[in-house]
């Protein structure tokens, strides 16, 4: 049997160089077209020499595929996205294009009137620890951003359970890779190095998609404080979760631990640990390792997370994601163990 093709459209950037790492090892498909605008007519090894192994020239334009990812930026994304869906491609976007529900919030948030307001009722956001049936059968799947990623699976057993308030804070950190590739002051290495800087405190583009999720848990209103940080290394990203916790849960550490093992054991990629997690721990692999923790003197349940940014915060999020919709093994492609150091 003829393995599915695949594309990339914008390989250039982090996300789009590390999907191309990890599909040309998948089993199932095979990596048949990626583009580039700014690469366009180069080998692949020429731009990335990490990856000689792959034998291929950077397009300007993608070639005929059965299931395309989008790693360009937000707007552009959209752009590229529309004519594919009416084509009958199925699409993985990792922009932030059909994250949320509402077109209205993206003029608040990325600066723009989103182009297919009615694809967004279509587009099924891609959390799979979630929304995994509704994957099965999506043929536009929307991959978190990485922040939300780490956030929800960090609150999610809490809030389906309703052992929490409905006022949450998050306090996430990432690497500078987290920024992307285009040049900018602030991730400059002078800038960044020997540096922690939070930023977006007034509201992060982000912050929609946690709300517009944790609300869809529990069909409840809710109040989601999110700050990010901006820490001196490459990848992963480190969040600290607080709420506060209902009333007969605050003696119950134990239970609290085992709610969250009984939610995410069967789940591949989410590990629920029993020390606080690293952010190395999780570089180069698509796990997010969970530590609930009772704190009985504020009265808070404490949740931290970690994930790689680039792995289950994007590429390899998007790989889980197409396995589910082509009905391959979930893991399919994603076995890798962590890097370390």
């Amino acid at each position: 049997m003829s393995k599915l093709k695949v594309g990339i459209v914008n390989v250039t950037g982090y996300a789009g160089v590390e999907l191309a790492r990890l599909l040309s090892r998948h089993p199932q498909v095979k990596l048949s077209s990626i583009t580039g605008r700014s690469a366009a007519g180069q080998k692949l090894a020429d731009v990335f020499p990490h990856l000689a192994e792959i034998d291929m020239t950077i397009s300007a334009e993608l070639g005929e595929v059965d299931l395309a990812v989008s790693a360009m930026p937000h707007k552009s994304s959209a752009e590229v996205i529309v004519p594919l869906v009416e084509r009958g491609v199925k699409v993985i976007d990792m922009s932030a294009d059909f994250r949320l529900k509402d077109g209205e919030e993206y003029p608040k948030w990325y600066d723009f009137a989103h182009p297919a307001p009615k694809l967004l009722r279509q587009a099924v956001y891609g959390l799979p620890e979630i929304h995994r049936v509704e994957i099965a059968k999506a043929n536009l799947v929307a991959i978190p951003g990485c922040y939300p990623t780490g956030a929800l699976l960090a609150l999610a057993p809490a809030v389906k359970e309703g052992i929490i308030h409905t006022d949450i804070i998050v306090d996430s950190k990432s690497g500078v890779s987290g920024a992307g590739r285009t040049l900018s002051l602030p991730t400059h290495y002078t800038e960044a190095v020997d540096n922690v800087r939070a930023y977006s405190v007034h509201g992060h583009r982000h912050l929609p998609e946690i709300v517009q999720e944790r609300q869809a848990m529990t069909n409840a209103s809710v109040s989601v404080t999110f700050l990010p940080h901006l820490v001196p290394m490459s990848r992963g990203i480190l969040s600290s979760c607080y709420a506060t916790l209902k009333q007969g849960v605050l003696g119950k550490k134990a239970e609290v631990v085992e709610l969250y093992r009984n939610y995410y054991k069967a789940e591949p990629f989410v590990r629920v640990v029993d020390k606080p997690p690293e952010t190395k721990q999780t570089w180069g692999s698509n796990l997010c390792l969970v530590y609930p923790v009772v704190d009985a003197r504020s009265g808070k349940l404490i949740v931290i997370s970690c994930i790689d940014n680039l792995v289950k915060g994007a590429a390899g999020q998007a790989i889980q994601n197409m396995n589910i919709m082509l009905g391959f093994s979930e893991t399919e492609g994603l076995e890798a163990l962590p890097v370390y150091p």
